[in-house]
């Protein structure tokens, strides 16, 4: 069976869902039956969603990319400097 893969919204959405039908009273089981995942999946959505809304998803989606892209540019300048301190030494 294809994974599916769920934005941080979706899974926002969706742990929403869960803790609404187990306040009516549905089991945890059946509550993830009824949103499509399993409980595992529930346990960890809600150790890294946890009490989360969706517009601080989507900023924490946002800052996890530029935390990417600032440490690329970091390891290319790092890679920059080591390369032209071996040129400087004659170790080419």
């Amino acid at each position: 069976m294809a994974r599916k893969r769920y934005s941080p919204e979706e899974i926002i959405q969706h742990l929403r869902t869960v803790e609404l039908e187990q306040g009516r009273g549905l089991s945890l089981e059946e509550a993830c039956k009824k949103v499509g995942v399993v409980q595992q999946t529930i346990f960890r959505w809600r150790k890294e969603y946890g009490g989360m809304k969706v517009d601080q998803a989507k900023r924490l989606k946002e800052l996890e990319k530029e935390n990417a892209r600032l440490k690329r540019l970091v390891a290319d300048q790092a890679l920059d400097m080591a390369i032209l301190k071996d040129v400087a030494e004659g170790n080419f």
